[in-house]
């Protein structure tokens, strides 16, 4: 059993990264959601439910942790355009600890009441916000992907307005557990105002609690190679999911390389390069086929934060490096979602553009089609059946026999179908609670993810 070992490694910063803020005085909390297999990782899935509610719904500091919430300070490009106007608006880091491995952890929050950054907003987050935020990161977390996980979630008793739902509506605070809240636009925030000085200091914070393995004789090169690692593995982790974050924007991306803040994400019903999830996203900007290069172009603005603090032709070396890493870690995600064995990076490639090829040929489902193909056998007769009589899988069905691997044994892959978290369903787990008030389509649901997650890994 992991022990509570708290943590309070973000105040050696110093004040110039955030401001300490009080939590919103909420008139209810009523708990909807506790995750306690994320809370055993880090030693509090004993607690009460009272206690529970004491610490992520009032925010009682917890024992040896942060003695006041923190929001950061942080600016970032939004849509490619610099705001420097960023911060912690409507959340705040609330403590710090170590998980079973050993690895420095955040607990934010979402929807915990205005900062000094919330820029006129009120704080606050929809009911139907944090319901999203659950299966967002539960289906991420079943699919392999590097991702938050949603921590807590409780409801608040407010009336929100909102400008793009059905209004008034129901109000929520929701906790993440991360292993980092320092983002791109932390050093983005250090290099607008010329600190030299903070952000040496945020490098040395970074290397130090969060990439210790990373060190290397040049300390800024080695941040941005273990970004650029984390930032190509997170584009193909999202491609082999059918993910679309909607927000790829320098204050959603942490150093860690690890996915969070979800609000207009899908999961794709077809491989298709145009598919967006945020309704604003009117150029398609970061559209599916186009994360990876969001990511890409991130990252140059991380290098450029930290050319204050060091030389072009350091940063030049890894930043070069993200085509050739991408590649490798698509195919290890795309491969390890279909369950199938390695024949070398080479072969590995030309499959993987065999599945893309024929998944963008036909238009199918493509969680249909990791289903049927687990482990790269078919599974017998199968809605797709017409799928994979098209020309566009040509190549993969002569490729794929020297690919199989043993038979899935899990008993998820004797179901008639995938577990899926298309729009329509999220809609209707929402809608079962806004009108009845019934939350166990949503439970049931988590139930299905994770036994997905078990059939995966």
């Amino acid at each position: 059993m992991t022990r509570f070992q708290p943590e309070t490694s973000i105040l050696s910063l110093g004040p110039d990264f955030f401001d300490p803020v009080t939590a919103a005085d909420f008139p209810q909390t009523n708990l909807r959601f506790r995750n306690d297999r994320a809370a055993a990782s880090v030693g509090l899935d004993q607690l009460s439910d009272a206690q529970w509610l004491d610490h992520f719904g009032r925010f009682a500091p917890l024992p040896g942790s942060l003695p006041q919430p923190l929001a950061l300070r942080y600016h970032g490009h939004q849509f490619r355009s610099y705001n420097p106007d960023l911060g912690d608006g409507r959340g705040f880091l609330f403590a710090q600890m170590r998980d079973g491995a050993g690895r420095l952890m955040d607990l934010g929050t979402k929807g915990s009441g205005t900062t000094p950054w919330s820029r006129a907003g009120d704080g606050r987050l929809t009911l139907k916000g944090a319901v999203r935020e659950i299966l967002a990161t539960e289906m991420l977390e079943a699919l392999g992907v590097n991702t938050s996980r949603t921590f807590s979630v409780i409801e608040t008793g407010e009336r929100l307005v909102r400008g793009d739902e059905p209004s008034p509506t129901r109000s929520a605070v929701l906790v993440r557990l991360n292993h980092s809240h320092i983002r791109y636009g932390s050093f983005q925030r250090q290099a607008f105002h010329q600190n030299r000085d903070g952000l040496h200091a945020l490098v040395e914070y970074c290397l130090t609690n969060l990439a210790p393995e990373a060190r290397g004789p040049t300390p800024v090169a080695a941040l941005v190679d273990h970004a650029v690692q984390g930032a190509a593995r997170l584009a193909a982790q999202y491609m082999a999911a059918g993910f679309v974050h909607g927000v790829l924007n320098t204050d959603n991306i942490n150093i860690t390389g690890e996915s969070f803040d979800y609000g207009p994400w899908r999961f794709a019903p077809a491989w298709a390069a145009g598919f967006t999830a945020a309704y604003f996203d009117h150029g398609g900007l970061y559209a599916f086929g186009r994360q990876a290069e969001a990511l890409q172009w991130n990252l140059y603005q991380l290098a450029n934060a930290l050319r204050l603090i060091a030389e072009v032709d350091e940063l030049k070396g890894p930043l070069e490096t993200y085509p050739q890493r991408y590649r490798a870690a698509l195919s290890d995600a795309v491969l390890g979602r279909l369950g199938v064995k390695r024949l070398g990076a080479d072969r590995d490639e030309t499959l993987v553009d065999a599945i893309q090829a024929a998944l963008v040929a036909t238009q199918m489902d493509p969680d249909r089609f990791f289903f049927d193909w687990r482990c790269g056998m078919r599974r017998g007769q199968s809605p797709a059946d017409h799928h994979y009589s098209h020309e566009g899988f040509t190549d993969f069905l002569a490729l794929i026999p020297d690919f199989a691997a043993d038979v899935p044994t899990h008993a998820y892959w004797a179901d008639d179908a995938p577990c899926t978290m298309l729009i329509d369903e999220v809609e209707a787990i929402w809608t079962a609670i806004a009108d009845r008030d019934d939350w166990a389509p949503l439970h049931t649901k988590i139930s299905a993810i994770r036994g997905m997650g078990e059939a995966h890994h």
